[in-house]
């Protein structure tokens, strides 16, 4: 049982308030672990609510430096940030925002050989990242070690999400069996992302994350949330469980990890 400080009892007075959270709930908050995959568009928002929601360990995987291009979607940076490691500016930001959480940096790429030990840590996994090879080494990472996972996505004016619960419903294979051939689909770089589409995509994250650690509503397990900001239009889709799905149907033929990327280059 956590003893909260006056303090601390003021600072997370609004969410204490509340009957789906009280007291009890925060304490369920400070005593989550999450890993946030990506600091960037989707990382920042995310992992900047937690922190302020009061995630007890929070950690960051991310291995580049932050461009000035960066800054007009990734808020946990600043111009005088660029050249420096992602990780290291997040962590800064985000103890200076709230101090009561751990900030773990892992300035790591990630890849078969390390992604096990590394989520195993954690009760939570949050999927921030730009490329579909890490997205289905993620995705088939949680499915084995039977972690949840908040999946988003963002290009242009338009975003996606999806929270996976191994053995409650599909994985992200069961939507997309494998990763699109290489040029298919345009990043972010080529096709370009409206800034605030990160923090609409990234804060609901954040809130399935949440609602997963305190056990309350309806978190997007078995559903995916499409969002177009041109249009205003959210539509949320049925994912059913895919019986043949070769990673969590009745006869998985993937057992272990390997990388996508060297798959997506053939």
């Amino acid at each position: 049982m956590t003893e909260f400080t006056e303090d601390q009892i003021l600072r997370y007075s609004r969410h204490i308030i509340m009957k789906e959270v009280g007291g009890k709930g925060q304490e369920k908050i400070a005593a989550a672990r999450v890993l946030c995959i990506g600091a960037g568009g989707l990382g920042s928002p995310v992992s900047y609510y937690l922190a302020a929601a009061g995630v007890g360990a929070l950690g960051i995987v991310d291995s580049d430096v932050v461009d000035l291009s960066n800054l007009q979607r990734q808020i946990l940076h600043r111009t005088a940030d660029v050249g420096r490691p992602k990780v290291q500016s997040a962590t800064e930001k985000l103890t200076a925002l709230n101090p009561d959480v751990t900030v773990v940096p892992h300035s790591l790429r990630l890849n078969s050989t390390n992604i096990l030990d590394l989520i195993k840590k954690y009760d939570i996994v949050v999927d921030g990242t730009d490329n579909f090879p890490t997205r289905f080494l993620i995705n088939d990472a949680c499915v084995m070690a039977k972690k949840p996972l908040v999946h988003g996505g963002i290009l242009r004016f338009e975003g996606q999400l999806t929270t996976i619960v191994p053995n409650e419903g599909p994985c992200y294979r069961c939507l997309f069996s494998e990763p699109p051939p290489p040029g298919f689909v345009p990043s972010c770089q080529e096709a370009g992302v409206l800034g605030a589409i990160a923090g609409v995509i990234g804060t609901l994250q954040a809130t399935e994350v949440l609602k997963l650690i305190l056990g309350v509503g309806q978190p997007l397990i078995g559903h995916l949330l499409s969002i177009d900001l041109l249009t205003m239009e959210f539509r949320k889709v049925r994912i059913p469980k895919d019986r043949n799905c070769a990673l969590c149907g009745e006869h998985p033929t993937i057992t272990e990890l390997f990388d996508y990327e060297e798959a997506c280059e053939l």
